[in-house]
């Protein structure tokens, strides 16, 4: 049978560079966008030129019906799904807490974590023997900020990567007898576009000498870490958090 993977968040970044390496490690993949058609068809081109299969999907992921739509297109272009990356998520401008407003938060919530939530139980109505399906991965991205707090920049961020931390440890134990592993990768300074989306585009070279490793990662340096947890190789491995992190 195929694997069938989607990647939430697929057109940039950490997203884009786990669809290339899965789709090298012979997965087929569903790109997820939410606004920009150009970047994940650039992405699903790249795939088919190298020989592999790929499709671009727009959906919100904090839009249930969306949500619901995309799952079904998936399957009904790809094949049964068997891996979820949930990888779609947001930060905001730097702020302190008493600087925050409540939309913020709101909107925060609403993509990090019941994005998550929501593209994770669609997963499991496919995946899970309970349901007739035959298995398969779910890895959710969380990020160093959890365990860090960020304060000072993205508080409500890490939270809401904290909450990613306790849903993965729950669903995990939840579907481990039903076929599917539910792991967790948690990114530190990573060379990606979210930072500037956040008013900070040189985030990472500032920070840098704060890493034991003295230097920002690669969202492909992520990449390999989410395929590993994917795949068979990682078929005794499940409710575990691998930090992608030179040290930090």
């Amino acid at each position: 049978m195929r694997q069938v993977l989607l990647v939430t968040g697929g057109s940039r970044g950490i997203g884009a560079a786990t669809a290339r390496l899965a789709a090298q490690k012979g997965w087929a993949v569903a790109v997820n966008y939410t606004a920009n058609s150009l970047a994940a068809d650039e992405v699903v081109r790249g795939i088919r030129a190298a020989g592999g299969t790929a499709m671009a999907i727009q959906a919100d992921v904090a839009d249930e019906a969306q949500v619901l739509a995309m799952f079904d297109k998936v399957t009904a272009k790809l094949g049964q799904l068997t891996g979820l990356v949930n990888n779609a998520g947001i930060v905001d401008v730097t702020a302190r807490l008493d600087e925050m407003s409540v939309a913020r938060w709101k909107r925060m919530f609403d993509i990090n974590v019941i994005g998550s939530l929501l593209c994770a139980r669609e997963a499991v109505r496919r995946m899970s023997t309970k349901h007739g399906g035959s298995g398969g991965s779910i890895v959710n991205m969380s990020s160093a900020a959890s365990r860090l707090g960020s304060p000072g920049q993205y508080l409500d961020y890490a939270a809401s990567k904290g909450a990613i931390d306790s849903m993965t440890l729950g669903l995990a134990k939840e579907v481990a007898a039903e076929g599917i592993r539910v792991n967790a990768v948690r990114p530190g300074l990573i060379e990606t576009e979210l930072h500037a989306s956040g008013g900070l585009p040189n985030r990472v070279r500032d920070l840098a000498h704060q890493v034991p490793i003295q230097r920002g990662g690669s969202a492909e340096e992520v990449a390999q870490a989410i395929v590993w947890l994917l795949s068979e190789e990682a078929s005794y491995t499940t409710m575990s958090f691998l930090d992608v992190s030179g040290g930090r």
